[in-house]
């Protein structure tokens, strides 16, 4: 199989990859304190809840790659001492997608609602920064860099208007402070920041459809973060500014439209009842 092949351009294989990878690295090697038979219940009720929504809104076929990458995102940042609760925040995560949308658009990213739908229902639910070390940061850090070069279809511009952005409070912060700029570094280098950055913010199902639109987006998210940390000085500050900013997207779109992201732009056109599908994944 060739690499010009429509399968290795699918951006979601990437996502697949690179997230399993962090997972093995951090299970194995980092500890990160979640076993292997949480992982695995995750990942297997993600997949369930996915199959069982797609019988119930009779769509054409089960496509497991959507629940796989939010089972793994789940596997890597949720941490709760409650098994329940696990298959709660699983079951939340996919079904949110089904349920929650707008002109046929999810209204939020599945993990991040998930995860924070889960945390502020509850309180017995909370996320792991999952700390690397600079080395294993940084080569994960050239591999997500590395997706959005080759899955240039994702809209990387997002991510990138973000990283500028967040990159700028954190630094004009430790200017205004006088604080040396190990410490806005410091600030960014955890798993949880890349996870949010390459696979939350810049999910093009839940961004908005213009370059203009994602662009004031990103800068939206990235100074309610700030207020969140710096003004409100509570933790995850990223997850419950994306979480409360995504209903603002329809609103975006409406005023900044754009054509609608659709997966597999190299394939041929589907027909309209695949259409149908592609909606929901």
């Amino acid at each position: 199989m060739s690499l010009s092949h429509p399968g290795l351009r699918d951006p979601c294989l990437y996502q697949i990859l690179i997230l399993s990878s962090l997972l093995v690295y951090g299970v194995t090697r980092l500890d990160l304190e979640i076993a292997a038979g949480r992982a695995l219940l995750l990942l297997g009720v993600t997949q369930l809840t996915q199959y069982a929504c797609t019988r119930v809104w009779r769509l054409p076929a089960f496509d497991p790659r959507s629940a796989l990458i939010s089972g793994l995102s789940l596997c890597l940042l949720l941490r709760t001492n409650s098994w329940a609760l696990a298959v709660l925040a699983a079951v939340i995560t996919i079904a949110g997608k089904f349920v929650l949308q707008v002109r046929g658009k999810h209204v939020f990213n599945p993990t991040n609602f998930g995860i924070v739908a889960t945390m502020l229902a509850t309180g017995g639910a909370w996320v792991s920064p999952g700390q690397w070390g600079s080395a294993a940061f940084f080569a994960f850090l050239i591999a997500c860099l590395g997706g959005l070069v080759v899955n240039r279809a994702t809209r990387s511009d997002v991510t990138y208007a973000f990283l500028a952005f967040y990159l700028a409070i954190l630094c004009g912060r430790a200017l205004w402070l006088g604080q040396p700029m190990a410490i806005p570094l410091h600030q960014v280098e955890s798993g949880a920041f890349l996870i949010f950055t390459f696979f939350m913010i810049s999910d093009p199902r839940t961004t908005p459809d213009s370059r203009a639109g994602r662009i004031l987006f990103a800068l939206l998210v990235a100074l309610g973060a700030g207020c969140v940390h710096f003004v409100l000085y509570r933790p995850n500050g990223l997850l419950l500014s994306l979480f409360f900013l995504a209903p603002a997207v329809p609103l975006i779109d409406r005023l900044m439209p754009g054509s609608r992201y659709v997966w597999h732009r190299a394939n041929p056109p589907l027909p309209a009842p695949a259409l149908r599908e592609r909606r929901f994944a």
